[in-house]
């Protein structure tokens, strides 16, 4: 989840791109049969119930049938950010140690879904970011995708999943059930309080200390202008003008069990 930052031209060019957020407001999304699943997923886990029987229901459906039922982004973003989180407390509570190479375990296909096996970066960077490049810092798309990818991908980048995301982390985003109908809610109370966590300012100096989260995947929140005007729609900055951004360490301490109510 982590990644170097690059001194690549093409970021360069592209740093001047904005990424803006979805409008998941304006569409309503039913509940389908698949975010249900996801749902109950994620409630066995939280309630220390056996979750093999959904597993299998999400193995052995096709990307056919994921894609007919999963038609607009609220059901898209929900269904997989639960996904991603519920095999995260399911893996690593079996092997821990998997953690001990974390670019090795985000990398490696273990989560069976729609007839495949794949990785948590594929959900996160190929599903959930559009097919965005792993090390591209939110700038640069994949050239190639597969079928999978293609045909299951959200249609618009949202920046607010990085706050809905649970890496297995101590500083990840705890962990919260997404419905397709509350999505748009539920997205603004996971950044709102994320980012009033993570963030702190001085004033004296004009810095804020934010998530590494913005450095990262600076591109998905349109560079250190789009960053700063997130944190002013908080109010955790009083002015988007002279201020400097702190970008925090990032605790990496296994942290599972971490769930909220949204």
């Amino acid at each position: 989840m982590k990644f170097p930052v690059l001194a690549l031209p093409i970021l360069l060019l592209l740093s001047c791109c904005k990424v803006k957020e979805a409008p998941l407001s304006k569409i309503t999304s039913q509940t389908t049969s698949f975010n249900t699943l996801s749902e109950q997923f994620l409630e066995r886990i939280i309630a220390g119930q056996d979750t093999k029987e959904i597993r299998e229901q999400l193995a052995n459906s096709s990307i056919e049938e994921l894609r007919n039922a999963l038609q607009t982004d609220a059901q898209r973003y929900a269904f997989w950010v639960n996904l991603y989180n519920a095999y995260i407390q399911v893996i690593l509570r079996e092997h821990p140690e998997y953690y001990e190479n974390r670019s090795a375990f985000f990398a490696k296909p273990q989560i069976p879904i729609a007839g495949e096996v794949v990785s948590f970066a594929k959900i996160e960077h190929g599903i959930l970011r559009k097919s965005q490049w792993e090390l591209g810092l939110g700038y640069v798309r994949k050239w190639f995708t597969d079928r999978f990818e293609r045909k299951l991908r959200v249609r618009k980048r949202e920046y607010r999943v990085h706050f809905a995301l649970n890496c297995g982390a101590k500083d990840c985003p705890p962990v919260a059930i997404y419905n397709p109908e509350r999505l748009e809610e539920q997205l603004q109370k996971s950044t709102a309080q994320f980012l009033e966590k993570s963030t702190t300012y001085d004033a004296t100096k004009k810095v804020a200390s934010v998530t590494s989260l913005f450095t990262w995947f600076r591109g998905d929140f349109g560079g250190k202008r789009g960053v700063k005007k997130i944190l002013k729609a908080h109010d955790l900055i009083p002015d988007t003008k002279g201020v400097d951004l702190h970008y925090t360490n990032y605790d990496w301490t296994l942290a599972l069990d971490n769930f909220i109510s949204l």
